[in-house]
């Protein structure tokens, strides 16, 4: 298991690499520039804006310094915010974000799981047929119809939450389920297919020959087995829901990163570009290491297979 842990984290420490590099590149290859404005300043002020930033310097020395200060962990002022650092924005705006992510992701499984096991074990009933058109609902209705049908019903006529904003825990209920249920949806779905498939396992026939009750059998028997294309599929949701949040967090006028995010690549702002790529490149490998861990955890022959 660790062999296979320090492996996989070797794997990732290049493709972060990688994926830094070509963002540093390409957004300095889209036209126009962080201090082209509707009003045009003065060539003598763009050179020294330039200047200032160290923008008047080739890709290749730019590249090079940005390099020698990720290796010191500042990412530089962002030059639409003035007087602010990347750092700053990012340590506040980062973990709203998370909190918004941590909450969906927590709901999903909940749902998800309870739902799909559920409609295994009810597989033949009208109950089973329903719950299994629900979560097919969650994967065709998109977060931005979902969204405004919740901000309707549960904070303009219910007057249960507020319709926006990100100041009390209750605030989190709505944009966090936006933004869950299309993955609870998905995550119902991978449980009940799993669920179904192992029912007819010679393991399953035994167990229930030796007199084990229907419960046991799930719990204990079908479920650890069930819930392994669950575990493949949680590493990639997870970082989707940490990183696909930008449509939920302009709708609910939440101050998290998937503003900042893209108001940043509007004004070519390239330091603030970068801290949120590598923010987000950091959640997305970091959960899909954990996924792959839990993975092996549940199933100890990937680990030996792997690591080899």
């Amino acid at each position: 298991m660790i062999r296979y842990f320090i492996r996989r984290l070797l794997e990732a420490v290049p493709v972060f690499i990688a994926i830094v590099t070509a963002v540093f590149f390409m957004v300095r290859f889209v036209p126009g520039g962080p201090f082209d404005r509707e009003r045009p300043v003065s060539p003598e002020t763009l050179e020294a804006l330039n200047k200032y930033y160290g923008l008047d310097k080739s890709l290749c020395e730019q590249y090079f310094s940005f390099l020698k200060n990720l290796s010191r962990g500042e990412l530089g002022p962002s030059y639409k915010y003035g007087g602010w650092s990347v750092n700053e924005i990012l340590a506040e705006k980062a973990a709203v974000s998370l909190q918004l992510g941590i909450c969906a992701l927590l709901i999903a499984l909940a749902l998800g799981l309870s739902a799909g096991f559920a409609s295994a074990v009810l597989s033949k009933s009208k109950i089973g047929g329903a719950l299994s058109g629900f979560s097919l609902l969650g994967i065709c209705l998109p977060s931005f119809v979902l969204g405004p049908l919740l901000i309707l019903v549960f904070a303009l006529k219910l007057n249960a939450f507020n319709a926006m904003g990100w100041n009390a825990p209750s605030d989190a209920v709505l944009p966090s389920l936006t933004l869950a249920m299309f993955y609870a949806a998905w995550i119902a779905r991978l449980a009940r297919n799993g669920a179904i498939a192992e029912t007819s396992r010679g393991y399953v026939r035994t167990a229930y020959a030796k007199g084990a009750s229907r419960g046991r059998v799930y719990l204990v028997h079908i479920a650890r087995n069930a819930i392994q294309p669950v575990v493949s599929y949680l590493g990639p949701a997870a970082a989707a829901l940490l990183t696909g949040s930008f449509v939920v967090e302009t709708i609910f006028q939440i101050p998290g990163l998937g503003r900042f995010f893209i108001s940043s690549a509007l004004d070519s702002d390239y330091t603030m570009i970068m801290g949120c790529v590598m923010i987000y490149s950091a959640f997305i490998i970091i959960f899909n290491l954990v996924s792959d861990l839990l993975l092996a955890a549940v199933n100890p022959r990937i680990a030996s297979e792997m690591s080899k």
